[in-house]
């Protein structure tokens, strides 16, 4: 099977480079699933994949957990096709199973103000867990607003806008097996 891992790539008007390899992040994802597989021995988590960024991330970070285990999925929107949020969150699909009692991981692609997070963590405690802890494949601590714990946080970036593995630039770019960023020195 061959994956998508172009150098550089051209979405919506803008090139983007390589930032971050298929390699690293496999290896990275191994190792948190290494952490959650001791951390949960004995319980039955239930990952919470936050769509539509988080699929790819959620889908091989299963793989790589030996535990018992449940998945299902929450939808939000706070970017539509723009680069930054609009500072407003919709839920636009919420959990199908019963979290109450039970060990819940939320999935994320990439946590960066923390607005999403904060309003998924309010949803979810809401509903009673026995405990929650977050996963997420980026975290940008120089744009985070909101008070927010990460657990378990594959590659902090800066402040960037970043693209592939999940991430989308207006819905196009999931499907790189790579994370991009964009390449400035084209316009220099």
């Amino acid at each position: 099977m061959s994956f998508y891992t172009p150098d550089t790539v051209l979405c919506n008007g803008e090139t983007f480079k390589l930032y971050i390899s298929k390699e690293q992040i496999q290896t990275r994802i191994a190792e948190i699933g290494m952490q959650i597989d001791a951390d949960y021995e004995g319980k039955k988590p239930i990952f919470i994949g936050v769509l539509n960024g988080s699929f790819i991330f959620l889908a091989d970070l299963m793989r790589h957990v030996s535990i018992p285990c449940e998945v299902d999925f929450f939808k939000l929107s706070s970017y539509g096709d723009e680069k930054v949020s609009s500072g407003k969150v919709t839920k636009l699909k919420d959990l199908d199973a019963q979290i109450k009692g039970r060990h819940v991981i939320i999935v994320e692609d990439i946590v960066d103000t923390g607005l999403s997070m904060s309003y998924i963590m309010k949803q979810i405690k809401e509903a009673g867990p026995a405990s929650v802890r977050i996963v997420t494949l980026l975290h940008k601590p120089g744009a985070t607003k909101y008070d927010v714990t990460i657990d378990y946080i594959a590659f902090e970036i800066p402040t960037l806008f970043v693209l592939g593995y999940g991430l989308d630039y207006a819905q196009e770019g999931r499907n790189l097996a790579q994370i991009y960023v964009i390449d400035d020195s084209k316009d220099e």
